[in-house]
C-alpha cells in the first residue's frame, strides 16, 4: 500500500488538517483508524473508477477498515470547525459512522484523477466558499486554533476564548455529539502518536504519569502504547511516517 499527505496553506488551515491519498495494489489491505479529533471527506476509486463518496463523523473509538486490491482513496481530513462553516450541518448524527454522498458532491466525479489535481480542485472550491461567508465567530476560531495547537484544559480554553465552559460544551454536544473534554483527550492522544511511533513509550507533559498515559491511550485506541509502537503490518496508518 502507499500513503501520502499534502498540507493546506493560509486560512484553509483553520478548517483542514491535510489532504491524503491511500492506494492498494495487488492485495487488499486492512488497517485500524484510531481517534484523532478530525473527520473526513472520502472519495474511493476501484480500478480507476469512482464508486463512492462519503463523509465520516468523528471516531471516538477504534474502527477496523478493509480496502480491496487496486483501490485508490482521496481524502480531506477536516478540523471540527469545518462542519459548521463548510458543510453547514451538525455531525453528531455521524458519530462513529459515515454518510454516503452523491458522486458529484463538490464535483468529485472525475475518473483517473491524480492526487495533486484533487487537492487543487477541492482547495479552490473551499476557498471560494469561504469568501462568501459573511463572518466568523472569533471565539470558535481561537478555540480550535488553541485546542489543536497545544495542551489546554477546558478551563484554560474558556478563559482564552472568553467563552464559558458551559456554553462551549453545549456547542460541542449539539454540533459534534461529545464534550469539549473528550475532544481534548482525543487531540492529546493524537499528539502522542508520533512519539509512540518512534518508540517513546513514556508520557510527555500532557499526562500526569505513566499509568494515566497508558490508560488514556488504551481507552481511545483499544491497545497499549507498546503495541501501538510495534504497528504490526502497518495496522495503524496514523503512526506511519510520511
Amino acid at each position: 500500500m502507499q500513503y501520502k499527505e499534502i498540507k493546506p496553506n493560509g486560512f484553509l488551515t483553520n478548517f483542514i488538517h491535510s489532504f491524503w491519498e491511500y492506494e492498494t495494489f495487488e492485495t487488499e489491505f486492512q488497517h485500524t483508524i484510531i481517534p484523532d479529533g478530525y473527520f473526513d471527506l472520502i472519495a474511493e476509486y476501484e480500478n480507476g473508477i469512482l464508486n463512492l463518496v462519503k463523509l465520516t463523523g468523528v471516531w471516538t473509538k477504534p474502527i477496523n477498515v478493509k480496502h480491496p486490491k487496486y483501490t485508490k482513496i482521496f481524502g480531506v481530513r477536516f478540523k471540527l470547525l469545518a462542519a459548521e462553516y463548510l458543510f453547514r450541518q451538525e455531525i453528531k448524527t455521524l458519530l462513529n459512522t459515515t454518510q454516503k454522498l452523491p458522486s458529484d458532491f463538490w464535483n468529485i466525479n472525475y475518473q483517473n484523477m491524480d492526487f495533486e489535481k484533487f487537492v487543487s480542485e477541492i482547495s479552490k472550491r473551499i476557498e471560494n466558499s469561504i469568501r462568501h461567508l459573511k463572518e466568523f465567530d472569533g471565539r470558535k476560531l481561537k478555540l480550535f486554533e488553541s485546542a489543536y495547537g497545544g495542551n489546554f484544559s477546558v478551563e484554560e480554553l474558556s478563559k482564552k476564548c472568553f467563552w464559558s465552559s458551559r456554553q462551549i460544551n453545549r456547542y460541542f454536544n449539539n454540533q459534534f455529539g461529545f464534550s469539549l473534554k473528550m475532544f481534548l483527550n482525543m487531540v492529546r492522544c493524537n499528539a502522542s502518536y508520533q512519539d509512540i511511533s518512534e518508540g517513546n513509550l513514556f508520557p510527555n507533559e500532557n499526562y500526569f504519569d505513566q499509568a494515566h498515559f497508558i490508560k488514556e491511550i488504551k481507552k481511545y485506541t483499544g491497545t497499549t502504547p507498546r503495541e501501538l509502537s510495534k504497528n504490526k503490518d502497518l495496522k495503524f496508518l496514523q503512526l506511519v511516517k510520511i
